[in-house]
């Protein structure tokens, strides 16, 4: 098994060990817009959804603080 063979195969195991797909369906106009945000942004949509996902929570906790 050569090196680039060894790296996929680690890369499946980790990721069976520690992440978890969350499916997220949208229609295309607003994919398209989500797409166009992030990248104005300097991000992926993937980075976009975590990160928006990240902030709302932690709005949600100091919210739910106060």
């Amino acid at each position: 098994m050569d090196n680039k063979e060894k790296k996929k195969q680690y890369d499946l195991e980790y990721a069976k060990k520690n992440l978890k797909r969350i499916p997220l369906d949208v229609k295309i106009d607003k994919y398209n817009e989500i797409k166009a945000h992030a990248e104005s942004q300097g991000e992926s949509v993937n980075g976009f959804v975590k990160r928006s996902i990240d902030e709302t929570m932690e709005r949600d906790k100091v919210n739910k603080d106060e």
